[in-house]
């Protein structure tokens, strides 16, 4: 094992925990050297599964030969930053962690068709710009029989940081791939799928409605938080869906939406 004991919190070794921001780590203009942080043994241990590389890794010293051990001996030749519990909290965003840090690079991105190929029902996000909803969108379609995700090129990317602790690294276990730039449900037919989206419209139509279960390719298309779906995107899906609610309540939460469609709709 490559241990290194911090001595110094200013040491560019450490940029990559501490001090880029996720458009830094994501490296727009150069991709192929992008980056992402992976936290805790799980969702580690998930990356390597799914074939990600790692770079570095930074974590609490107690945690070598406890919690990260088995993961420590899949990453040998990498270096491995360690302190105190004490110490790494002076490292901005350490605290936030479960003890343990991966910097792993990012891979060159699948495309739409390739995320879907052999799919029957997939989950497309259009504008859910919050972390936090994709990451747990992703895990519920992981989870609840969806072969895969897509997702339009303004929502936020599912390896932020948070997208990928929430998801709890099932970000690495469901194939997903942005969108070409154009009308969602537009892109959606073009790949062969019928579009279904959720959205509390006048003919929309109960998620149990039997001609959803009879469609041979399905897409669950969500939107964001408040706005819901462009209206472009409406006039051209196939389908409209709602979730029955009870008690006045008008919806749910996307991320909880989700979960109830999946399970209705996904591919069992």
């Amino acid at each position: 094992m490559n241990v290194i004991e911090i001595k110094n919190f200013s040491s560019p070794e450490l940029d990559v925990f501490a001090r880029l921001n996720e458009n830094q780590l994501l490296n727009r203009d150069k991709p192929e050297k992008g980056i992402f942080i992976a936290e805790s043994p799980k969702v580690v241990e998930r990356a390597l599964d799914a074939g990600y590389e790692p770079i570095s890794m930074l974590l609490e010293r107690k945690h070598i030969e406890g919690e990260a051990a088995e993961i420590i001996a899949r990453c040998t030749d990498i270096p491995i930053y360690t302190a105190d519990y004490d110490i790494l909290t002076q490292i901005t965003g350490f605290k936030l962690t479960r003890g343990v840090l991966c910097a792993m690079k990012r891979r060159k991105p699948l495309s739409a068709g390739d995320a879907v190929k052999n799919a029957k029902r997939i989950a497309v996000l259009e504008s859910v710009m919050n972390p936090t909803n994709v990451g747990a969108i992703i895990r519920s379609a992981a989870a609840l029989n969806m072969d895969a995700v897509l997702l339009t090129s303004d929502c936020s990317n599912p390896l932020y940081r948070r997208a990928i602790r929430v998801s709890m690294g099932t970000v690495f276990q469901i194939p997903w791939a942005f969108l070409p730039n154009g009308n969602t449900a537009e892109e959606i037919h073009k790949l062969g799928f019928k579009a279904a989206a959720m959205a509390l419209c006048r003919d929309s139509v109960d998620i149990h409605d039997e001609r959803l279960k009879k469609e041979e390719k399905l897409a669950v298309i969500l939107g964001t938080e408040g706005e819901g779906l462009k209206s472009e995107t409406l006039s051209e899906c196939d389908h409209i869906i709602k979730i029955p609610m009870t008690h006045g309540v008008d919806s749910l939460n996307v991320a909880a939406a989700s979960a109830v469609a999946f399970w209705e709709l996904g591919n069992q």
